[in-house]
């Protein structure tokens, strides 16, 4: 059994974000891309806390489904669906959401400015009240925005978190993002010790962003015992799950009716006695990233880490500083020879897996999300309507976004989305795929297809498995 997370997202009331990204919405997403546990998102705005309150109930302890929530297909009578059809709607359960959501520092610490998000999660609605009021009392603004801005100090803010529930978790989120990640280059720091000080053994994991991949992680000698997590902080409900963390079963056996808030919060723990455990994570490419090279958008100035030592940080065109990129920061930082433990393999569905020679840490794959794969198979953009049409379609007849990318074989979703699409596919699962880096705030761009390439059919005798970790 497992459980794919994704415990960073935003709501309608932040800033830049979609007026979908409301709970039926999101939890109808969730289940098109195979999504266990969703995060409520931004529960520190009164507004959208009242709204999450009278929509939620809680179905397990500290996780809660939608009110009376029935997906639309369910309402039919059975004799209306083939048995396929039947099987899918069992599988394709409501998704949980769990409290969390991302609180923004800004604060002057030994002489320099520090603008860093951290994620909180929440055990139940009245933890989270209290936290909202704590931080009222401090002077925070939390009608402004979903993510809120206060000027309280990320160490001080674990303090009065841990003050009101020990239960409760602070995990620092993109953690290498230039100007509000806790290792970001413009605001950060040079590690938790100097964030947290006497505090930082109650962190317990970070969040890797889209422009860093665990094994940039694995590089930081402080980041050995502790939870490499990935989200999507998503804007839209398309972007969800673009990055996940999957928990699987450890030493107990447990069903998805019976997990709870603790489970997950043991599981980034790492506690020996956890129900669950980090199987794996999603990533997205970190080239993709807005921040993995260094660089100007406006100057078109694009600088990779070697570039940055052999030509310097200032902008030839305007002659200010770039902004620096991630892969360099982790470059600064990060221990050299820890690179070194990173071993990658293949497993019986095709797909690529990155691992930690070392086991300190669990795998990772990385993907192109299936509507970009589509999209560039179509030779279309994500937003047209037949590129969408596609999409649903093969979510339907497949499952879910994650099953189609995993383990769906090759063959079987050809039948469905033809030669190209399921050439695509195939294409990211094997790692086979080019990126130019995005960089300061601009995404990177995929090419699944090189311009010279024709589409080939899949390889016969295309392993039907399912996706497991036996690598």
């Amino acid at each position: 059994m497992q459980f794919v997370a994704d415990l960073h997202l935003h709501s309608k009331y932040s800033r830049a974000v979609s007026q979908n990204m409301v709970l039926p919405i999101m939890a109808e997403w969730g289940r098109k891309k195979g999504i266990d546990i969703l995060s409520t998102g931004d529960w520190t705005h009164p507004l959208w806390l009242r709204e999450v309150r009278s929509q939620l109930e809680e179905k397990l302890e500290g996780l809660y489904t939608l009110k009376s929530q029935i997906p639309i297909r369910q309402l039919m009578d059975k004799s209306q669906l083939n048995s396929n059809e039947q099987n899918r709607n069992v599988q394709k359960k409501e998704p949980f959401f769990l409290l969390s959501t991302e609180i923004a520092s800004i604060y002057k610490q030994g002489e320099k400015l520090r603008r860093i998000h951290n994620l909180v999660f929440a055990p139940n609605f009245e933890t989270a009240e209290k936290i909202n009021k704590e931080l009222v009392r401090r002077g925070c603004n939390l009608h402004a925005d979903g993510r809120p801005i206060i000027g309280i100090s990320s160490k001080n803010l674990l303090e009065i978190l841990l003050s009101i529930d020990k239960s409760i978790l602070l995990i620092p989120c993109h953690v290498w993002t230039p100007h509000f990640g806790i290792y970001g280059s413009a605001s950060g720091f040079d590690s938790l010790d100097e964030a947290f000080e006497e505090l930082t053994p109650y962190v317990y994991g970070v969040e890797t962003g889209l422009s860093s991949d665990p094994e940039m992680n694995w590089q930081m000698k402080e980041l050995a015992n502790r939870s490499i997590l990935s989200f999507s902080d998503a804007h839209s409900p398309a972007k969800m799950g673009r990055e996940a963390t999957v928990f699987l079963e450890n030493k107990n056996g447990i069903s998805n009716e019976k997990i709870t808030y603790d489970d997950i919060v043991k599981a980034i723990k790492r506690e020996k006695d956890a129900n669950l455990k980090i199987g794996y994570t999603i990533e997205f490419y970190p080239e993709e990233g807005k921040y993995h090279f260094s660089g100007h958008r406006n100057c078109t100035v694009v600088r990779g880490p070697e570039e940055i030592r052999k030509d310097g940080k200032i902008c030839p065109v305007c002659k200010r500083q770039l902004t620096e990129g991630v892969l360099y920061r982790v470059s600064q930082l990060g221990d050299k020879l820890l690179a070194e433990n990173r071993g990658d393999k293949m497993n019986s569905n095709n797909i690529k897996w990155y691992i930690d020679k070392t086991k300190k840490h669990p795998p990772f794959i990385k993907l192109v999300p299936l509507l970009e794969i589509v999209a560039e198979g179509m030779e279309s953009t994500v937003t047209s309507p037949k590129v969408k049409e596609m999409f649903d379609n093969l979510c339907k007849e497949l499952d879910s976004e994650i099953n189609i990318l995993l383990k769906i074989p090759i063959f079987e979703i050809q039948k469905i989305a033809g030669k190209r699409i399921a050439e695509g596919i195939d294409k990211v699962r094997k790692g086979e795929i080019d990126v130019d880096p995005g960089f300061d705030g601009e995404y990177g761009k995929v090419r699944i297809w090189r311009n010279s390439e024709i589409a080939t059919e899949p390889k016969e005798g295309m392993a039907k498995t399912q996706l497991g970790l036996g690598f």
